[in-house]
């Protein structure tokens, strides 16, 4: 599935979300310098904030395809995953993960992360939380289950949403950050946003989600209708709350 996202690396730009301009702000200051190293960087979203933000950023990306769509933007890429990526000596002010660090190893990538920032430099993974409709979540639920007979994610996206998905996570990322003895306590920052989609667009980016991304055509194409037709029923659009949710930690000396 990490391995899928890049099969359209022009819809995943066109129609994942950037970050909030306040956690891109407290990155930038709440780091000792500029060099940034962006894990799983992706087509770049998080890279050209910080970028535009005067950072100097280098990305790393296990996605071919999703590294040369970055580099198309002038964005420096090294393809790999950061478990085997060589860092060759160099060392960062920040390292950043946005909706990427649930790929990489739990025992590798904590270590690793500890190993290429400078002391005072800081760790920051984040992801979009949110919490659609109930008739989305349950339309998208049933044709998953219907497609996918086989498939956990039908049934966990229809009890689990927004922060009750992503809490143990963070909490998890941040003993794993703690067991390392090389950071600070961690901190949890969250920034709250709404977004209103219509039914195309969110179809468009439901489609660059991991859980249609490795499907047949037809069995993406069965979900894609049955959660068209739920937003359909709520007059074609709806108001989605996010909760861009992020684990942060220094680098101690």
């Amino acid at each position: 599935m990490a391995e899928s996202f890049g099969v359209d690396a022009e819809r995943y730009d066109r129609a994942r979300p950037p970050y909030p301009d306040d956690l891109i702000a407290g990155i930038v200051t709440g780091s000792p310098g500029a060099d940034v190293l962006d894990v799983g960087c992706g087509t770049g979203i998080a890279s050209r904030q910080l970028r535009a933000a005067g950072c100097t950023v280098l990305g790393v990306e296990p996605d071919a395809r999703m590294a040369e769509f970055a580099r198309r933007d002038g964005l420096d890429v090294e393809v790999g995953t950061f478990e085997e990526w060589e860092p060759a000596g160099r060392d960062f002010d920040a390292l950043v993960a946005a909706t990427a660090w649930h790929w990489v190893d739990p025992a590798a990538g904590p270590a690793k992360a500890a190993r290429v920032l400078r002391p005072g430099g800081r760790f920051a993974a984040f992801w979009h939380a949110f919490q659609l409709p109930d008739a989305v979540t349950d339309a998208f639920a049933t044709a998953y289950q219907r497609a996918v007979p086989d498939s956990p994610i039908a049934f966990r996206s229809a009890g689990r949403q927004g922060l009750d998905l992503y809490q143990p996570m963070l909490d998890k990322t941040a003993g794993e950050l703690r067991a390392t003895g090389a950071f600070d306590d961690a901190e949890q920052w969250r920034f709250e946003w709404t977004r209103t989609y219509g039914r195309d667009e969110w179809l468009e980016q439901l489609s660059t989600q991991g859980g249609l991304t490795p499907l047949r055509p037809e069995q993406a194409r069965d979900i894609l209708a049955a959660v068209g037709a739920a937003i359909d029923g709520l007059g074609g659009t709806f108001t989605m709350p996010y909760a861009t949710v992020t684990v942060t930690a220094t680098r101690t000396a």
